[in-house]
């Protein structure tokens, strides 16, 4: 069986990741480890696993070999189990620029997690490492996907508001990072960081949403009415999980009404310029 390679393996993950949660669990369920083979490493007693790096731990998740006290972290542990359950993949594994590639994907995640999917509080002693370059790339990496998607979906809306091009989109997105940051730099600069994160979080899901209907636009036909309402019940659950964000991270009520007011004053532009 897969799971006897991990028998005497413990993985420690984020509690208060939901992906860390479910892919773990997943390890479980798919039999490569037992139950007891995967704990939070939040609640990890002081005095057990010496060997562990704990800040280490928290920013790639570990594998300890409770026998040996061999430890490995992230990518490489990934690779481990992966390379144990699909023996194939291995010389992959071992492929120098794969893996290479593959740790800076791993860390882009996982430096981003708790902007990904907020967590509820950060009372643990060891918290993610903050990596201002890995969230400059997750606020590109948004912004770009975003304004695609944006620039494709306003060719559905043609007739209710002027055609888009890629070059509106972007300066759409690239100006509320811009007047949002400034924003939060005024309320709680400490914060900045992790709004702007969460706020393209917000972004780049309600462009995936955008996304959906735009694979749906082939069966659906021309109804710039019926893609304009689309458009509006997503600007309105982008708006709910904005309110939701800015709770968790105590920031009051100041950067949702900018957030609403720049996305407003741009429609209102928009519409005069047609």
């Amino acid at each position: 069986m897969i799971m006897k390679a991990f028998k005497d393996y413990l993985i420690l993950y984020d509690a208060e990741c939901p992906m860390c949660s479910a892919y773990t669990q997943a390890f479980v369920k798919a039999g490569l480890f037992e139950n007891k083979g995967r704990t939070p490493y939040q609640q990890l007693a002081p005095n057990a696993c010496p060997m562990v790096d704990r800040q280490r731990a928290v920013n790639e998740i570990a594998l300890v070999n409770q026998q040996t006290g061999e430890v490995t972290y992230g990518i490489n542990s990934m690779f481990k189990i992966f390379g144990s359950a699909m023996p194939y993949f291995k010389p992959l594994f071992r492929f120098k620029p794969f893996v290479w590639l593959m740790s800076k994907v791993y860390a882009f995640i996982s430096y981003n997690r708790r902007v990904i999917i907020p967590a509820g509080g950060d009372d643990f002693q060891y918290q993610p490492t903050f990596r201002l370059r890995y969230r400059i790339a997750y606020l590109m990496f948004t912004w770009a996907v975003t304004a695609y998607f944006l620039t494709r979906y306003a060719d559905l809306l043609t007739g209710a508001i002027p055609a888009g091009n890629i070059y509106r989109e972007a300066l759409i997105c690239g100006g509320q990072v811009f007047f949002q940051g400034v924003i939060i730099t005024l309320v709680n600069k400490k914060e900045r960081w992790n709004y702007l994160g969460n706020m393209m979080t917000i972004s780049f899901a309600g462009s995936l949403l955008l996304g959906v209907m735009l694979m749906l636009s082939g069966l659906i036909g021309h109804h710039p009415l019926f893609y304009s309402l689309y458009f509006m019940l997503v600007a309105g659950l982008m708006f709910l999980e904005h309110i939701r964000r800015t709770k968790l991270l105590k920031l009051g009520w100041t950067l949702t009404i900018t957030w609403a007011l720049y996305r407003a004053a741009l429609l209102v532009i928009i519409l005069l310029l047609n």
